[in-house]
C-alpha cells in the first residue's frame, strides 16, 4: 500500500522537485504525493481526506504557518500521522519548537532528498507499527464486545427467578454463578418433574472461557432434556454421558451432581458424577458431606455405568451444592479457602434460608481472597426442605 504524503510549501518548485526525485516510487505505487501551498489549504485537505500518512510541511508560510498547522494536526489525535518539518538552515528556534510539539523529524533547506527519503522510510516503519497496533486493538475490542454478548446469553440460560416456584411451599431454593472470565463452564439448573419431584443440577465443565461455555450449554441442554423423561438419577447420568462423549471436543468433560427431590417426602435420589460432594446442613446445626456414588465424570468414557443413592431431608434441613471454585479460591498468600472453612461456615448457617446461605458463603469467599484474581468459576446452589 502506498505511503500517502502531503507536501505543504508555498514554493511551487518543491512540487516539481519531489515528483521528479521520487518518480520511480510514485510509478511503483510506493509513494503517493498530494500538494498544498499553505497550512490552511493543507488543513482543509486533511479534513476532507484524513488518510494521509506523512505531512512534509514548511514552517514559514502565508495564511497559516507550519507550527500552527502542527498544532491543528495534534488536535486530530492520530498517532499514525507523522509530521516532518522543513525550515531554513540555522532556524533552530522554530525547529526546536516543532520537535517539542511532537514533530516526527525535521529537514532544512536546501532539502537533501536522499536524507528526506530515509526520514520518510523511518516514518513509514513507525506508521506501519502503529496501524498494526490499532488494528489489533480494534480486533480486541470486537472480541470483547462478542464476549459481552456471550456473557449475556449465558446468563439468560441460567434460571434467575427466585423463588422459582412460589406456589410450592414445601421447599425453597437459591443459586448463584460467577464466571472467572466473561463466560464460564459452571452451571446450575432446576426443573419440575411431574407434580411431586424437583430435579436440580450443579456442574463444572473442564477448562474456562468460550470453549467451556459452549460445552456447558450443550451439557445443560442434554441433562435437562433427559431428566424430564427419566425417573432414575443414575440412568439420566448414564444416558447424558453417552451423548456428551460424542459431543466432547479436545477431551472436555463435565463433573455433575444431579438430584431428584420428592417434595412431599423429602427424599433425595442422587448421582454424583465426579463432582464435589454437597453439604447436608441439618436443622440442629450439624453438617456433613453427602456420601458420593463414586461415579465417572461425564464425557470421558461412553460405556461408564452410573449409580444412585438416597438421603432424606427433614423439615429445616438444607442441601448446599457448590463447585471447586469455592473451596479452591486462593488468596495472595496462596492459601486455599478449603473444604474445612466451607464446613465451618455452613455450620454457622444451619437453619438459614437458601439465599442467606448462598450470599453469606459468597461473601466469606470474597473476604478470604480479598483482591486476589478469581481463577475459577464459582457456583453455589442451596435447597431447604420445609416439609
Amino acid at each position: 500500500m502506498a505511503i500517502k504524503i502531503l507536501s505543504v510549501d508555498d514554493e511551487l518548485d518543491l512540487e516539481i522537485l519531489l515528483t521528479q526525485y521520487f518518480r520511480r516510487k510514485i510509478k511503483k505505487g510506493e509513494y503517493e504525493f498530494s500538494f498544498a501551498h499553505n497550512g490552511l489549504e493543507a488543513l482543509q485537505m486533511l479534513l476532507a481526506k484524513p488518510d494521509f500518512d506523512v505531512i512534509l510541511s514548511d514552517i514559514n508560510m502565508p495564511e497559516m504557518d507550519g507550527l500552527t498547522l502542527l498544532t491543528k494536526i495534534n488536535e486530530m489525535r492520530n498517532p499514525a500521522l507523522k509530521c516532518i518539518m522543513v525550515s531554513a538552515y540555522g532556524d533552530m528556534e522554530n525547529i526546536r519548537s516543532a520537535m517539542n510539539q511532537g514533530a516526527f523529524d525535521f529537514t532544512t533547506k536546501p532539502i537533501n532528498l536522499e536524507d528526506l527519503e530515509r526520514t520518510i522510510e523511518k516514518a513509514a516503519e513507525q506508521i506501519a507499527f502503529i496501524k498494526q497496533a490499532q488494528k489489533e486493538h480494534t480486533q480486541l475490542e470486537s472480541i470483547q464486545n462478542d464476549l459481552h454478548v456471550a456473557q449475556e446469553i449465558q446468563q439468560t440460560i441460567l434460571p434467575k427467578t427466585f423463588p422459582p416456584f412460589p406456589e410450592l411451599k414445601s421447599f425453597d431454593l437459591y443459586a448463584y454463578m460467577s464466571a472467572a472470565k466473561y463466560v464460564g463452564g459452571d452451571f446450575y439448573d432446576f426443573f419440575r418433574i411431574g407434580e411431586d419431584r424437583l430435579g436440580f443440577v450443579i456442574a463444572d465443565v473442564s477448562g474456562k472461557g468460550v470453549s467451556a461455555a459452549i460445552f456447558m450449554a450443550i451439557s445443560r441442554t442434554v441433562i435437562r432434556a433427559i431428566a424430564l423423561t427419566e425417573n432414575s438419577a443414575a440412568l439420566c447420568m448414564q444416558r447424558s454421558n453417552s451423548i456428551l462423549c460424542q459431543e466432547s471436543v479436545n477431551d472436555m468433560f463435565v463433573t455433575v451432581f444431579y438430584g431428584i427431590l420428592n417434595i412431599r417426602t423429602g427424599v433425595v435420589t442422587y448421582c454424583n458424577a465426579g463432582h464435589n460432594p454437597p453439604i447436608l446442613m441439618q436443622k440442629d446445626g450439624s453438617v456433613s458431606k453427602v456420601p458420593t456414588t463414586n461415579d465417572m465424570i461425564l464425557g470421558a468414557m461412553s460405556d461408564a455405568t452410573y449409580h444412585e443413592k438416597e438421603l432424606k431431608l427433614a423439615p429445616g434441613d438444607n442441601l448446599f451444592l457448590y463447585t471447586d471454585g469455592v473451596t479452591e479460591a486462593m488468596n495472595r498468600k496462596h492459601e486455599l479457602y478449603s473444604e474445612r472453612r466451607l464446613l465451618d461456615n455452613c455450620r454457622e448457617l444451619a437453619g438459614k434460608e437458601p439465599k442467606e446461605v448462598v450470599d453469606k458463603i459468597t461473601e466469606t469467599v470474597g473476604e478470604f481472597v480479598v483482591d486476589a484474581v478469581q481463577s475459577d468459576d464459582i457456583t453455589l446452589l442451596s435447597i431447604s426442605y420445609k416439609g
